[in-house]
């Protein structure tokens, strides 16, 4: 396997260097010397850019070279030039120990603090004029300022006035640029880092076209000419595989290359310092630097959307993960549990439902696993929220369509609410409700959770899952537990309820104070609806049905329900586990858009204003019409007198 240029989603266009460090230590003679190969007696304060020479760099990528200023006042210029940096050049004079402390005492850590976070290169400028009774090696010099500062990629000593290692200097900044070490190598336990194992096992199973666990040698070439645009000759597959037995049995079978020989194959091109040839294979198969897809490969136009549109799977889409749920259900007992999901995200970065707001957010099964439904429900949840990450990890696993086909935008619901009908197969509910309500107790046993089994919580989460609808297809119910401190925050934004399908507002029926609240956010979220154009149906949930209600409750719900013209509140009780088919009533709430909307006495005062203001226009266009038709009816009676005169 040999290096080739890189040309493909993920790889640099170019590469900026910019070069800092103390006055005097050589900074613009050393630019001048690496791209013109000589050394001008007079050299200005500060270069303007200069760009390397094309053919200096294998890669073929074009390299410009940015001075700085060494004045106290240009330090927020040279702060700005730092932050635009591909990889930064520090240098120091070989021959004057104070601009050496000044790396760590000033420049290092000013890197840190403007969180520069790209490879750094140690030059020390000026070797010609070093002391030759006083030789120390730069291993001993730089050693224990390496091990403070992790971020120096490498040291190098160099004479613009000599022409030695001028050139070297930017030669390395580039190639730890493009690439870089730190994302394939663990230095310290001498491993490919996880990242980089689970690509370049992604890339092994798309590489393995008859999934018999090995890369044969028609595959073998295949891939070679993929990635390097040359074949491999027979001698040289043989050479590969011969290697790879002699330190590692299992890496070839008599099919070919295994998984495990693939990710030895890398590992020793890099301990050799061939660290282009695997970036080659991750850039030719679109990983970038932090090796995840190339932003090319997800172009943000592909999930542009208004804010009350929302993402949801194709019917493609969905068919394609029940397969790789079947494929990962080796027992065939519709569960997957951890690790069969840790394996079916093994080809991925990580899993992506480890962390909020999907941890926890789908129903487990007996066995702490998912059952298709639950594991399809995440999937939704994922692309609802996320559809860019949700289509990232659809390729992860294997998905092999156009990443456009396996996404599609709903209709914007200020249209579903004018159609008065709904296409949505996922819908999205906020829980509003005061502190202890019964809002938390909800989501869980919307999870299956047993009552016994639950905790409180005042943190926003999530909860998804399947419900059946009467009848027709499954719908996926995303629910959205607004903690009571938050519903300020959400107010504050004019487009917050643009995602919701349906805000459920959730009460203690045995505290008077709970009611009252829920009813507080019952307006507020009405009001917000009439005043941004973002309306929402509502349901009112009376929790805690086995306690006993406060006095008047059944008869004050049900008054303000009725003046705010939605449906009274659905008693439910957790405890017992009566829900009164409420899930299934939120959805069909949901895909009726048009009812359910709660109205202020504002907002019937503004209506009635709007009905009052368009019959008067009614009226005067009537009345004007009428004008206008009289006007026409007495010409035509004027002219037939003026004729038969």
């Amino acid at each position: 396997m040999a290096a080739a240029a890189v040309d493909c989603p993920g790889s640099l266009k170019s590469v900026r260097i910019v070069v800092v460090g103390d006055k005097g230590t050589g900074k613009s003679s050393l630019i001048v010397a690496a791209a013109t190969d000589s050394f001008p007696p007079n050299v200005p304060p500060v270069l303007p850019d200069t760009k390397l020479p094309f053919e200096f760099f294998p890669d073929g990528i074009p390299v410009t070279i940015v001075d700085t200023s060494s004045r106290q006042e240009d330090r927020n210029m040279v702060a700005e030039e730092l932050k635009q940096a591909d990889a930064v050049v520090l240098t120091y004079a070989c021959d004057r120990p104070e601009t050496l402390e000044g790396l760590t005492t000033y420049w290092l850590p000013e890197l840190r603090r403007l969180e520069v976070k790209v490879p750094i290169i140690v030059a020390g400028c000026k070797l010609d004029f070093r002391d030759d009774n006083n030789q120390v090696s730069l291993e001993q010099v730089m050693s224990p300022i390496m091990q403070q500062f992790r971020e120096i990629e490498t040291c190098i000593e160099c004479s613009a006035l000599k022409q030695l290692q001028a050139q070297e200097v930017f030669y390395y900044a580039q190639k730890t640029v493009l690439h870089p070490t730190g994302p394939l190598f663990d230095q310290e336990a001498q491993a490919l880092k996880p990242r980089c194992v689970r690509a370049l096992k992604r890339i092994f199973i798309l590489c393995d076209q008859d999934r018999d666990g090995a890369l044969s040698e028609a595959e073998l070439n295949d891939f070679q000419v993929k990635c390097f645009h040359a074949p491999l000759q027979p001698s040289e597959i043989e050479g590969v595989k011969r290697v790879v037995q002699e330190k590692l049995p299992e890496g070839v079978n008599e099919r070919g290359l295994t998984v495990t020989g693939f990710l030895f194959l890398h590992a020793l091109f890099i301990e050799k310092g061939r660290l282009e040839t695997t970036w080659t294979v991750l850039r030719k198969f679109g990983y970038n630097n932090e090796i995840r897809l190339a932003d090319e490969l997800l172009p943000p136009s592909l999930f542009k959307r208004t804010p009350d549109q929302s993402v949801e799977l194709t019917d493609v889409a969905i068919e394609f993960l029940k397969g790789v749920f079947m494929m990962f259900d080796d027992d065939e007992d519709n569960n997957l549990r951890p690790q069969e999901i840790e394996d079916l995200f093994s080809t991925a970065p990580e899993s992506p439902w480890k962390d909020a707001p999907y941890d926890g957010a789908a129903e487990k099964t007996a066995l702490g696993g998912l059952s298709v439904d639950a594991f399809l429900s995440l999937w939704s949840l994922m692309t609802i929220l996320e559809p860019a990450k949700s289509v990232e990890y659809l390729i992860y696993i294997g998905f092999p369509g156009d990443p456009s086909s396996a996404i599609r935008l709903t209709r914007r619901r200020r249209l579903d609410r004018k159609k008065q009908q709904c296409e949505r197969k996922v819908f999205q509910c906020f829980v509003f409700g005061p502190n202890n309500a019964g809002k938390s107790a909800l989501l869980n046993c919307f999870l299956g959770r047993s009552y016994d089994n639950q905790g409180s919580t005042t943190d926003e989460r999530y909860a998804v899952n399947m419900v059946d609808d009467s009848g027709s297809a499954k719908k996926t119910l995303v629910m959205r537990e607004i903690p009571d401190d938050g519903a300020k925050g959400l107010f504050s934004s004019k487009e917050s309820l643009a995602a919701c399908d349906i805000a459920v507002f959730v009460y203690d029926s045995s505290d008077e104070s709970s009611w009252k609240r829920a009813t507080e956010l019952l307006v507020e979220v009405a009001t917000h609806g009439e005043a941004t154009g973002y309306e929402v149906p509502c349901l009112m949930v009376s929790a805690k049905d086995d306690l006993d209600s406060f006095p008047i409750c059944i008869q004050e719900s049900t008054r303000v329900t009725q003046d705010m013209g939605i449906e009274p509140p659905v008693s439910i009780s957790s405890k017992l586990g009566d829900f009164n088919n409420l899930f299934r009533k939120i959805v069909t709430a949901a895909q009726h858009p048009h009812l359910s909307i709660p109205e202020t006495e504002a907002g019937k005062s503004r209506k009635h204003y709007n009905r009052l203001i368009n019959r008067s226009l009614m009226a005067v266009s009537i009345g004007a019409a009428a004008v206008v038709v009289g006007l026409a009816a007495y010409r035509v009676y004027a002219a037939r007198k003026s004729a038969s005169a």
